[in-house]
């Protein structure tokens, strides 16, 4: 059987089952399409909060991002990870007692103002829009791939899929779907780990595989990889080679981010009780681990496989014999099939400059300090010619370059696309709800009637899903560099109003929208100097570059920036603006009691 054949059953198979779960948990009611009818027990929802979480950033681009910076790209990992202990221990508890919907629901009532939530409506749409066209592009990343058809059409097939779900189905229909689909990832990313970790190491499972000796040449398997990317000019892998400020700001940025994503926070008002938010949350954290030990093995062993298949002489130690791979070879071996199948994406490429029949790999920047320096002067070579490596096929290519079987190779692309479509169902979701049920039902109509709310809904999250792909057809960057800037504005604008309501009694309604203003505004104005306006390129007012940057801080680290002055702001309106009313600091202290650990009531 063909592998462009068995990916079409395995990925077939698996968009049947996802459509099968929707038509079977179809919503019939707002508070199934919202919340699941609050009935998804703690060790389901943790798994469906998990695939809601680990997103096409997480399972597709986060491990290629490792890949080609090491060390410094751990900064994804500890931000990820550490913003959700924040957001199970700070936020999540406090807001399913506080028994609503909505994230802009909360930020309405809490700061007793219509103005307030449609703001609120405002940052998540920004927020959720921004997120998801990250996940778009990795769905189009991975069709375009596996299924052999172009980013766009493959774009417009996930779009599909999702409409078919998540319309039917609401948060119903999703988490069930997303249980699946948290089952399908976490088998496609393990399975290929391990056998690769075998191949290197000889180690089982890929958590000890790299920090284990490589096989081939007897040397501990992270001390070789930095051996082969230094002799080519690049920078040590794992080495810390940013600015450490930057490194901080951008950990922080991801970690309140996270705590302050919409479309995760909503996933724990679907559990029955404040206890079972708790426990959800638990076990997100341990169905997380699952997937966050294995992502540093599969960037460093997928960065090793790449590199020697371009320098093949580098794993066993035949040092500068030939740092190149033939021309001849790439078109006519079959363990260089990959390269083909990626060239027909245009996420890899590379082209022959100085006509010898070779393609030579080495980082020009840093070639004169490496020993392939005399190699280059030696040849006369003009240049690296592997001209594009994209990010985001690291993890896909990977089973690829290690020649595993057809099947693992399917699973993959079935994992890839579980990720993306899981976090964009999840996504789209917080968008229509924050559409019917804050901005239709909360401030344009508020007589609305359950069955045509429902019905607005539904219409919302289409015209949601026609933006995403619409807009996921340019994206700005790679997926997670894409989603890590949708983390900065939800560390900027939702993370400090949510910690403020629910900790603060003096925060009143003016602080927190001058505070929300003040932090996304920033926040949007410091990312669209360097990235451009609505990333279109030639736009940015700024050079994109470390040395422009603003005390060093990149676009992607500015929302703990913004987030402190949102801090800021509110706590200085606050101060100069009257109390908040007595049931309303009454509210915030009833929802920081213990005593609500059985069943919250609703408002």
């Amino acid at each position: 059987m063909s592998q462009f054949a068995l990916n079409l059953i395995v990925i077939g198979a698996s968009f049947a089952l996802y459509i099968g779960i929707a038509i079977w948990a179809r919503a019939g009611s707002t508070a199934e399409f919202y919340a699941a009818n609050r009935g998804v027990g703690p060790v389901m929802n943790g798994m469906a909060t998990a695939a809601d979480w680990m997103s096409a950033a997480s399972f597709i681009s986060m491990a290629g991002l490792i890949a080609f910076t090491g060390y410094d790209n751990s900064t994804y990992l500890m931000g990820w990870t550490g913003g959700y202990v924040l957001l199970a221990l700070l936020l999540a508890p406090y807001l399913r007692k506080f028994g609503k919907f909505t994230v802009p629901q909360f930020i309405g009532d809490r700061f007793y103002s219509q103005t307030a939530r449609i703001i609120g409506v405002i940052c998540l749409l920004i927020i959720s829009i921004t997120y998801v066209i990250g996940q778009m592009t990795g769905v189009g990343v991975t069709f375009s791939r596996y299924l052999e058809v172009s980013s766009s059409t493959g774009l417009w097939i996930g779009a599909a899929l999702v409409f078919c779900y998540a319309v039917l189905g609401g948060m119903k229909g999703i988490t069930y779907a997303q249980v699946a689909q948290y089952i399908v990832l976490i088998i496609a990313y393990t399975i290929p780990a391990a056998f690769i970790a075998m191949q290197l190491t000889g180690h089982v499972l890929p958590q000890t595989g790299l920090f284990g000796t490589h096989d081939a040449s007897g040397a501990k398997f992270l001390a070789k990889l930095d051996q082969v990317v230094t002799d080519l000019g690049f920078r040590s892998y794992t080495g810390h080679h940013n600015s450490t400020l930057d490194m901080v700001l951008f950990t922080l940025a991801l970690m309140i981010g996270t705590a302050g994503l919409p479309h995760v926070i909503i996933r724990f008002f679907t559990v029955p009780k404040v206890a079972d938010a708790r426990k959800s949350a638990g076990w997100a954290l341990v169905f997380i681990a699952l997937l966050y030990t294995v992502a540093p093995a599969v960037g460093s062993m997928s960065r090793f496989n790449l590199t020697t298949t371009m320098w093949p002489g580098a794993e066993t130690g035949d040092t500068f014999s030939m740092p190149a791979v033939s021309v001849d070879a790439i078109n006519n071996d079959p363990d260089l099939t990959w390269m083909r199948n990626w060239q027909a994406t245009g996420l890899l490429a590379w082209e022959d400059k100085n006509g010898d029949g070779l393609i030579q790999y080495y980082n020009e920047a840093g070639a004169a300090d490496a020993p392939v320096a005399a190699i280059i002067e030696e040849q006369g070579l003009v240049g690296n010619e592997l001209t594009t490596v994209n990010n985001d096929i690291m993890v896909l290519a990977n089973p690829e370059i290690a020649n595993l079987p057809g099947w693992v190779i399917a699973i993959v692309a079935a994992g890839g696309l579980a990720a993306a479509l899981s976090t964009a169902a999840g996504l789209l979701l917080a968008i229509s709800s924050a559409v019917s049920h804050d901005l239709i039902k909360g401030a344009i109509n508020p007589a609305i009637s359950e069955k045509n709310e429902l019905l607005a809904a539904r219409i919302s999250m289409a015209v949601s899903i026609l933006v995403a792909t619409i807009l996921g057809l340019n994206p700005p960057g790679f997926a997670a560099q894409t989603v890590a800037l949708a983390f900065g504005l939800a560390a900027s604008s939702i993370f400090p109003v949510l910690m403020m309501g629910i900790f603060s009694k003096r925060i009143n309604a003016p602080g927190a929208i001058w505070g929300m203003i003040a932090g996304m505004v920033s926040t949007i104005l410091y990312i669209f100097a360097y990235k451009g306006w609505f990333f279109v390129a030639g736009t940015n007012m700024l050079p994109d570059t470390a040395d422009a940057w603003l005390f060093g801080i990149s676009p992607a680290s500015f929302g703990t920036v913004g987030a402190l002055i949102n801090f800021a702001v509110a706590y200085a309106v606050s101060s100069a603006t009257a109390e908040p009313p007595a049931e309303v600091q009454e509210l915030v202290e009833s929802i920081r009691v213990p005593r609500g650990a059985g069943a919250a009531h609703s408002h």
